[in-house]
């Protein structure tokens, strides 16, 4: 008989204490970390395990009243099973809220009188880690706090358990499958490792929705209430989600703060830039959430071009940046492209060079050419047209993840120096 996923994710949860000396659970207070940190206190119980799991939790200072709250009751909770590490750090989170403002800081201590709460007791600050820095993003702080605390516990091997699911995201899918056995721990494809004898582990990668609200019912977990708020509100359960109100991904609903936590509303719309405008316009054509079209008269490349000139000095420098980097690229490597889209291309009388094999594995091949002002063809998404970049702009973008961008070679140099150095103290 086929086991179901919550079986499942119990054999991995044995997999994990019988391998790693430690572990511990990136807690954001959403409902896919809330129902794995659960597995491990059950499971610990149940087993009789003398040992205790750290609990990670990155406080971004803003969030809902009901987020909080569960947070401090999880954090209260099984003292002699967790080991609380609430994180209130003056990182850099980026921002997709203005054009003037491509980051702010959590916790700021320059904008303390404008936090929208204390900080919390006992929480882990910035003198906390020497490994902190002015420079030092939200992205990094999650890969360097595994090294610190593997430092930290003198352990032989840690594990990070993180709740993610395939069905959330198509790059959440490509964290579980497109792991190269390398980078897994003894080619277990639900790990990857970060770090030297550091891995993370994805337990509930193959959960549906349905699964985590049903092991929340049947086994009477507590839960992040704030969901309670959003079925009350008409919000879909695939839509429902526990992140930073600022990101790209939240400007759809970030007007829901002011129908469910009107006193959170009131103090964060001076905390960061742009916030009443992204919930006025986040879910329109403002910001290119609907169907948007160059004004009358213009070209994508011509509109681009306008939207720039009313951007701050930094903000459009930045863009022009990515810019030339992607019309680069596409110049000289080339994308990757499925075949469909090289004939659609073919057909359309775009001119492009079709390259026989990519170092990448895939099956697409890549393809040279030059910008184009739009197409409409399968695979709009992966080619360098001026629209993207137009919509990048519009959602205030600033990384330009529509593009397709990762980090920047100043970003991954300055990462791989603050790695380097906690390596170098783990090894002596």
């Amino acid at each position: 008989m086929k086991n179901n996923v919550y079986e499942l994710a119990r054999q991995r949860l044995e997999v994990v204490f019988n391998e790693f000396d430690n572990v511990y659970v990136s807690f954001s207070g959403g409902k896919d970390s809330g129902v794995l940190l659960n597995l491990c206190i059950q499971y610990i119980k149940e087993h009789n395990l003398k040992r205790k799991i750290g609990v990670f939790h990155m406080d971004y200072e803003v969030q809902y009243d009901a987020t909080i709250k569960y947070i401090d009751r999880v954090l209260r909770e099984n003292p002699d099973i967790i080991e609380v590490y609430r994180v209130c750090v003056p990182f850099k989170v980026t921002t997709c809220t203005s054009m003037h403002q491509t980051y702010w800081r959590p916790w700021d201590e320059a904008c303390a009188d404008f936090w929208v709460r204390d900080m919390p007791a006992d929480s882990y600050k910035k003198e906390d880690f020497a490994f902190y820095s002015h420079e030092i993003w939200d992205y990094d702080f999650y890969i360097i706090f595994s090294q610190w605390y593997h430092l930290l516990k003198k352990a032989q091997k840690t594990c990070c358990l993180v709740g993610i699911r395939t069905q959330e995201s198509s790059s959440r899918w490509r964290t579980i499958h497109g792991n190269k056995r390398c980078y897994m721990y003894n080619d277990i494809k639900w790990t990857k490792q970060v770090s030297d004898n550091i891995f993370n582990a994805y337990i509930i990668y193959d959960w549906l929705t349905a699964d985590v609200w049903t092991a929340n019912g049947r086994f009477g977990w507590d839960y992040n209430r704030l969901y309670d708020l959003y079925y009350q509100a008409g919000v879909s359960l695939e839509k429902q989600r526990v992140a930073s109100p600022f990101l790209l991904a939240a400007q759809d609903s970030l007007r829901l703060y002011k129908a469910i936590d009107p006193d959170m509303w009131g103090k964060m719309i001076s905390r960061v830039n742009g916030v009443n405008f992204t919930a006025l316009y986040g879910h329109t054509s403002a910001v290119a959430k609907k169907k948007v079209k160059p004004p009358p008269g213009y070209t994508w490349e011509k509109y681009m071009h306008f939207l720039l000139s009313t951007l701050p000095q930094e903000a459009r420098d930045n863009y022009l940046q990515k810019l030339s980097v992607s019309i680069n690229f596409w110049r000289r490597r080339g994308g990757c492209l499925p075949e469909e889209t090289i004939k659609r291309l073919q057909a359309s009388g775009v001119e492009i060079e079709v390259l026989p094999r990519s170092n990448y594995h895939t099956p697409k091949r890549p393809v040279r050419m030059e910008y184009l002002d739009d197409i409409n063809v399968p695979g709009f998404k992966d080619l360098p047209t001026f629209k993207r970049m137009c919509m990048c702009i519009l959602r205030n973008d600033h990384l330009c993840k529509f593009m397709g961008f990762a980090m920047t070679k100043k970003e991954i140099e300055n990462r791989q120096k603050i790695m380097e150095f906690y390596q170098a103290l783990t090894h002596g």
